[in-house]
Order: structure tokens, then C-alpha cells, then sequence
């Protein structure tokens, strides 16, 4: 049994409207010109679609996409960085993105230029109880910035997979497992753009908070499938 903090996708039961959704998106190819980027909102608006993370999660089930949330509109080229991470994977200058959309909408949606906070989630797909590849979930927050309601309208960006390499696949409290993390040394051009909000995050009331002192410290619990430290 996995810890308590760990949140398993929901269903994945997909209307007529979004299946004809996603179909109309892979129509349209993948622009190479930024100023083409396609507008996903303009999409899902015709289609009648309210849950933006149903289609985003069929639509990654049926197409290779790295996914980056932000709160920047405006971004032209992603450019690599150093994150601050304390996984091997993510100890590297890159460009970050993930094949999860849920994952990624987490970004676009909490506020860091507006509050003080740090992040602590991750994804990991597991091999359980019979099934392969079941999507879970952990998401955290500062616990000082938590009661604010540390939230924003964020964009999600779709950038080409190819010229990024996945996190090895490994295990996780003794299952199979895989963590959707994609990095790509070079800058990479996005080719579409979805505007998401508070709202179309499923999980926006199981954000949990911690404390920033000590970040090490649930890292090494989360690893090792451990009790969320209290």
C-alpha cells in the first residue's frame, strides 16, 4: 500500500466531445513557427470542453507531447536551466517537461511570483494490483503560503518530444515504476499553448503544505515510501 499523500488519477472517461477534440488537435499538425502556435483555447471553446485535463490526458495517451506549465504567456524558446533538485534526473541543466499534463498544470497554476514558496510533488507511474502504469500523484506547498490560496491563471505549453530523454524507469515501494520527467539540453520551440485555471486543476483542494526547512527531509520520506513527516 502506498502512503497516504500519494493521489491516483481519476477515471479517465472521455465524452464524445473531447474524443473529437483531441482528433481535431493531431489534425492540425505541429507548426514550426512560433508565431503559429496553435491556440489550444480557441479548440476546446468550439468543442464545448470543460475539463481541460481530461482531453490533455487523452491527448498524451494518443501522442508523444512534453508538456511545461508556466505563468508566462509569452514564451517564444525554452531556454535550459539548473533547477534546485534533489533527484539525480533533475540535477542537470536543461529544459524540464513531463508526458503527464496534470503534472505540468500543477506549474502553471501556483503563484511563485507573487508568494514566497517552495514546491515539493512528483509523478510516478506504477505496475499495481494487476495494472500497469497507474498515474499517481503528490503536490505541496509552502505550509505558510497554503492558507492564501497561492494560486494563478497559468499556461500550458506543448513542445515536441523529440530531443528529450526520459528519467530511467526503476522501482517504487517494491512495484515497477516510472516518473513521465523529460529533459533536453537544448532549447526547445513549443508548438501550442492552453491558458489553464485554478479550477481545471483536479486536485486543487488535495494540495497539501510543508515547511521549507526542512525539504531534504520529505524527500527522503517520499523515496522511500515513507509517512508524510509531521
Amino acid at each position: 500500500m502506498l502512503p497516504d499523500y500519494w493521489l491516483e488519477r481519476p477515471p479517465l472517461d472521455l465524452d464524445r466531445a473531447t474524443e473529437s477534440a483531441i482528433e481535431e488537435f493531431l489534425s492540425l499538425g505541429r507548426p514550426t513557427d512560433v508565431d503559429r502556435m496553435l491556440d489550444v483555447d480557441a479548440l476546446l471553446h468550439g468543442w464545448g470542453i470543460a475539463s481541460s485535463w481530461r482531453f490533455l490526458s487523452g491527448l498524451a495517451e494518443r501522442s508523444e507531447i512534453a508538456f511545461h506549465g508556466t505563468g508566462d504567456p509569452g514564451i517564444r524558446s525554452f531556454e535550459p536551466r539548473q533547477p534546485i533538485d534533489f533527484a539525480p534526473f533533475g540535477d542537470r541543466r536543461a529544459v524540464f517537461a513531463t508526458t503527464d499534463p496534470i503534472w505540468a498544470m500543477y506549474y502553471a497554476i501556483v503563484d511563485r511570483e507573487r508568494h514566497n514558496l517552495s514546491l515539493n510533488n512528483a509523478c510516478i507511474l506504477l505496475d499495481l494490483d494487476g495494472r500497469s502504469g497507474v498515474r499517481h500523484y503528490y503536490f505541496s506547498v509552502s505550509s505558510g503560503a497554503l492558507p492564501l490560496r497561492p494560486w494563478r491563471t497559468g499556461y500550458l505549453y506543448f513542445l515536441p518530444a523529440e530531443g528529450f530523454v526520459e528519467q530511467p524507469a526503476g522501482t517504487y515501494a517494491g512495484h515497477a515504476a516510472r516518473v513521465p520527467q523529460l529533459a533536453s539540453p537544448d532549447a526547445v520551440t513549443p508548438f501550442a499553448r492552453l491558458r489553464v485555471a485554478p479550477d481545471d486543476f483536479p486536485f486543487l483542494d488535495r494540495i497539501r503544505g510543508h515547511d521549507d526547512d526542512r525539504l531534504a527531509e520529505y524527500a527522503r520520506a517520499v523515496m522511500a515510501a515513507e509517512p508524510w513527516p509531521e
